[in-house]
């Protein structure tokens, strides 16, 4: 973009969170550009490699409640929102199911024991129905035979996640949304060097936006003077394969002492395998030994994954708070709002994480000082940083579309 252009919102970032504030934001009325500093493709995203799992209960066991709330309200809004999508997007609810091996019996306890203890009991009771071999085979008839207890999670689901975004980002363009590709790392104040003049910067660019997190006093045993990063990076690894002779009609977990994994089925014979995330800034590709152990525990599941086809071994670093959980900062004077700290869980909780950001952005459009006080529903509690207010009392309303455009509603 040369000549000056002027935007309701310039959104950081065009990952799942940007794609989906985007989206959100240009329906609503609001003139929408996005910058991103790789391509449309959004290969450089956590979320491109992501398997894409919405299993709120089956995450409670190790997460926070709030993250349990957030994953139940974002699987509402990916139901309905994928049917206001104009191309069709891979999509289902068919539950979790969660098995182990019998030498493994004893992580059983762990799991539902800490579910029991973050999940609402009446999730528990109405969702995890426990099964025997029988009724193992019933719902996965593949691994009839191959495990004598197991516990599906019903209700949890699952999207395919490139096929989501390339609709998000398509949908959102065809409403009139610009987009910059390839714009390198960039922060709110490089905007003019596009072209571009925003009322409102919403910061969506996941670990790209570093530098605008600072460190944060460290607690616990840690909490000796110290400090710990306001966001780092959490390596997680990924396998994509092409399995023609397995047939899963569900996520599938399997219990295991040292790599539990999660294997994903998604349209056209693929599987997206992984496991939990490991403490490490490493960008490097995927070990040897990850990859033996991801792929084992996948063919200890069902044997015909021995002949299936590597396609994919993704590394990824996913955007964590120091408390695991997502943040809204709301720069009231900046006119920046930033969005963070998705963690594992982005395609489980984004929904409601945005929907809240770009009710904030919304406020600010018009006008409304006090723009973390959304509606009471999105207050989700502690995810909106307080502004302060005898910092915003000396600052006048911006209008609130510089080229004095109408407010959006």
């Amino acid at each position: 973009m040369s000549a000056p252009q002027y935007f309701d919102v310039a959104i950081l970032g065009g990952g799942l969170a940007g794609r989906l504030s985007a989206w959100l934001l240009v329906r609503a009325g609001a003139r929408v550009a996005l910058v991103e500093r790789g391509g449309p493709d959004g290969t450089g995203s956590a979320a491109h490699v992501s398997a894409a799992m919405l299993a709120p209960l089956a995450e409670s066991a190790i997460a926070e409640r709030r993250i349990v709330d957030l994953g139940v309200a974002s699987l509402t809004l990916w139901r309905r929102w994928i049917e206001e999508l104009p191309e069709p997007v891979f999509f289902q609810q068919n539950g979790t199911l969660v098995v182990w091996h019998a030498r493994d019996r004893g992580e059983l306890a762990m799991f539902t024991s800490r579910m029991r203890a973050v999940a609402p009991p009446e999730m528990v009771a109405g969702q995890m129905r426990t099964l025997d071999g029988r009724g193992v085979a019933e719902v996965e008839p593949d691994l009839a035979g191959r495990f004598t207890q197991g516990l599906l999670l019903q209700g949890e689901g699952q999207i395919d996640n490139r096929g989501a975004m390339r609709a998000l980002l398509a949908c959102a363009v065809s409403e009139g949304l610009q987009c910059v590709w390839e714009a390198g790392e960039i922060d709110e104040h490089m905007l003019t060097s596009f072209g571009i003049h925003a009322n409102v910067v919403l910061d969506c660019r996941g670990l790209g936006a570093r530098a605008a997190w600072p460190d944060v006093p460290a607690q616990g045993k840690r909490a000796s003077g110290g400090t710990m990063p306001g966001l780092r990076g959490l390596r997680g690894e990924v396998v994509r394969v092409h399995a023609p002779d397995v047939s899963l009609r569900r996520p599938v977990r399997l219990l295991h002492p040292r790599y539990p994994i999660y294997i994903a089925p998604k349209p056209n014979d693929l599987y997206v395998i992984g496991a939990t995330e490991i403490e490490s800034e490493d960008e490097s590709p995927m070990s040897v030994r990850s990859a033996l152990e991801l792929l084992s525990a996948a063919h200890s599941l069902h044997p015909a994954f021995g002949e299936a086809r590597v396609l994919e071994m993704n590394v990824q670093r996913r955007p964590t708070r120091p408390d695991h959980l997502p943040s809204i900062r709301v720069e009231q004077q900046a006119r920046v709002v930033r969005v963070n700290g998705l963690y594992r869980h982005g395609w489980m909780i984004s929904p409601a994480v945005t929907e809240a950001a770009c009710e904030v952005v919304r406020a600010m459009l018009n006008g409304d000082l006090a723009a973390h006080a959304v509606p009471a529903a999105l207050r989700w509690p502690g995810m909106i940083e307080a502004v302060d207010e005898a910092a915003v009392a000396a600052v006048t309303p911006a209008a609130s579309v510089i080229d004095g455009g109408d407010t959006i509603h």
